[in-house]
């Protein structure tokens, strides 16, 4: 009676694993993640200080430190790598951070008649070979690489992106996102074939933008692999991700879309829906250039502050984690807390007008040809890559028996494929903090830029892999 009573016990455990194991191991890994930086950070918003000290702390000239002085900076530098030091998000304000932001407002100084013309050239080279059959089961993720891919490499070197270079840049995307995620091991020898694809453009002269004085020909290349080959197509891809699961979950706001393609504030009302409750950043940290007093309360300088854009992002709503689009006709944006694209006095994304007008663009043809479907989990932080039913919109419908056959299939095996997922990002998130402990590649190039005479001396501190 022992025996089967036992036996029936693990039956138990074992079938009811992806109800109860993926929360323990998240809540395991955040805490595993919180103990990177020693306790010391600053987590906003949270216990005294709400969403208005997150705004004014976000907003203050002081919080201006972007990677030097914070142990979790190793960590996301080794996330980046290689060249995590040129990346625009991780340069500390000076002469050399103005010279880059100046570049990349350049590059992406495109009129918007060009920017959705670009859009649908990109869009209309890969769906073809991405989602041409009637129906299929895809990742929206991974389709959506490959467009972002080409609508980058076209913006930056002015060019259509060759099927090699777009395969190069799509690995490497693949390859950063998959281990900020924590969902595998990064592969430098992956990502180093990309810097070579870029060093030799830029040594052919085939950058039609210029850069300005004082960077390397290598500089160059981390710069423009971090910015727009790893940042651009990682976020654009998560973003359109987001967007289309969300209308894949709401069919009836998807046809409403579908029905008015020219309807901006229709759109604009779902894009600002979806990234609030699926933000791309989950926490965003800076370090105090000089002590900050609000409240009463001290913040000393060299202070580590955690941005939690997911919890700031859900006060002062009405039901926070719904889906209703509608909402924001009733609260406009500069009053809500908000901030999908940074915070405007503290660098903001300098794509948040391209993001727009190319989402918007690319939406409207998606709409024009598919209908959407899913089952799966939608989280913001993506790691099945956005499981969808995808059908052409002029093709033989599914009978509604049958989709929901396959919707059910998709939700089982999303919910098993989420308790491994669960274990393997444990697994592979733990042996990637210990590694970029081990090689502390943004403490190592700060301690080396001290001494060096050359702060071109001090680059290039990673190792292959």
């Amino acid at each position: 009676m022992v025996s089967y009573l036992l036996i029936a016990a693990c039956i138990l455990v074992f079938v009811s694993l992806p109800y109860w194991l993926p929360p323990v191991v998240v809540r395991l890994r955040m805490f595993l993640f919180a103990r990177i930086n020693g306790g010391e950070a600053l987590t906003l918003p949270g216990g005294e200080l709400g969403p208005e000290a997150f705004r004014r702390i976000y907003a203050h000239p002081a919080t201006s430190g972007r990677s030097r002085g914070a142990r979790l900076s190793d960590l996301f530098w080794y996330w980046l790598a290689p060249g995590p030091e040129m990346h625009q998000e991780h340069l500390e304000n000076g002469p050399r951070y103005e010279k880059i932001a100046g570049l990349t407002r350049s590059i992406l100084a495109l009129p918007n008649a060009e920017i959705e013309h670009l859009i649908e050239k990109c869009d209309a080279r890969i769906q073809d070979l991405t989602l041409g059959r009637p129906r299929r089961m895809v990742r929206l993720r991974d389709v959506m690489m490959p467009v972002w891919a080409d609508f980058y490499h076209e913006l930056v070197f002015r060019e259509e992106c060759p099927p090699e270079a777009r395969r190069l840049i799509v690995a490497h995307a693949h390859d950063v996102v998959t281990a900020l995620k924590c969902c595998g091991l990064r592969h430098m020898k992956r990502r180093n074939q990309l810097t070579l694809y870029i060093h030799k453009k830029l040594q052919q002269g085939q950058f039609p933008h210029g850069f300005p004085d004082g960077f390397s020909l290598q500089e160059q290349a981390y710069y423009l692999q971090g910015t727009f080959f790893n940042t651009a197509i990682v976020q654009m891809s998560e973003a359109m991700a987001h967007l289309l699961m969300a209308l894949a979950q709401h069919r009836e706001t998807q046809a409403r879309l579908a029905a008015a393609p020219d309807d901006d504030q229709l759109f604009e009302d779902v894009l600002n829906e979806t990234l609030r409750l699926f933000p791309l950043f989950g926490v965003a940290h800076r370090i105090t250039s000089e002590e900050i007093r609000i409240d009463g309360r001290t913040i000393e300088r060299g202070s580590v502050v955690c941005f939690n854009y997911p919890d700031y992002h859900r006060m002062g709503f009405d039901h926070p984690d719904s889906f209703e689009p509608g909402r924001w006709r009733r609260c406009p944006v500069k009053d809500a807390n908000h901030i999908p694209f940074g915070m405007p006095r503290n660098r903001p994304c300098p794509a948040m007008r391209v993001a727009h007008l190319s989402m918007r663009r690319l939406t409207r043809c998606l709409l024009r040809r598919y209908r959407f479907a899913t089952s799966a989990g939608h989280t913001r932080s993506l790691p099945n890559r956005g499981p969808c039913l995808v059908a052409v919109r002029d093709a033989a419908g599914l009978s509604p028996a049958f989709e929901r056959l396959l919707l059910l299939a998709m939700k089982v095996r999303d919910r098993w494929e989420d308790a491994y997922r669960s274990v393997a990002q444990l697994v592979f998130g733990t042996i990637m903090i210990l590694d970029a402990r081990r090689l502390r590649l943004c403490e190592s190039y700060f301690k080396n830029l001290e001494v060096s005479s050359s702060p071109a001396q001090a680059m290039g501190r990673d190792v292959d892999k």
